[in-house]
């Protein structure tokens, strides 16, 4: 078998690689613009990113390579990372006392061969004052994280419940990747 290739940078998904017990890996950051045609759902836009992502990845025939793509939706409109404090503040504010949608799209690809799967998690917030929500901006944590908070950092004192995985939610759903990796004979546990 030739390389296990992780094409993106996000400390998180290499983290989650880990934990599944797969440490020979070569992270190798798909460079793509974010683009997708109008009409797409939340599900169908995460896969389309991350099929063009495994798409722009130069790897060997033998090579297997893992690209992903996370989003935040809030009444079917896309959450992206903050550009400020201010916006931060604006999206968690939103995001107070309601559900939103968090959809990954995952690729495996060896050859000609590739899978396309997306998994899709409710998360539900608690409600919280302003004054709360300022202090957990005031950390940094929500800066470069789509919606603006991490479930697994202090953004977890945010979340209420969840219905769906967990690990979606940090960005890579692990045992949908784990099923989709057996079916190219990498066997995870």
């Amino acid at each position: 078998m030739g390389k296990l290739i992780l094409a993106s940078g996000s400390p998180r998904r290499q983290e989650l690689l880990r934990r599944m017990g797969l440490t020979d890996f070569v992270v190798a950051p798909a460079d793509v613009a974010e683009w997708y045609p109008d009409g797409l759902t939340p599900e169908e836009i995460v896969a389309y990113i991350s099929r063009e992502k495994n798409d722009a990845v130069d790897a060997a025939t033998d090579d297997i390579v893992i690209t992903a793509d996370t989003m935040v939706f809030l009444d079917n409109q896309k959450l992206g990372k903050p550009h400020s404090q201010a916006h931060a503040l604006e999206m968690l504010t939103a995001l107070q006392g309601r559900h939103h949608t968090v959809c990954t799209g995952v690729t495996v690809r060896r050859g000609d061969r590739r899978d396309t799967r997306s998994v899709t998690t409710e998360v539900y917030f608690r409600p919280a004052s302003e004054e709360r929500l300022r202090r957990y901006i005031a950390t940094g944590e929500p800066m470069d994280k789509a919606g603006a908070y991490g479930i697994q950092g202090l953004g977890g004192l945010l979340v209420e419940k969840i219905h769906g995985d967990f690990f979606n939610v940090m960005g890579l759903p692990i045992a949908t990747l784990a099923d989709m990796l057996a079916g190219f004979g990498v066997e995870v546990l």
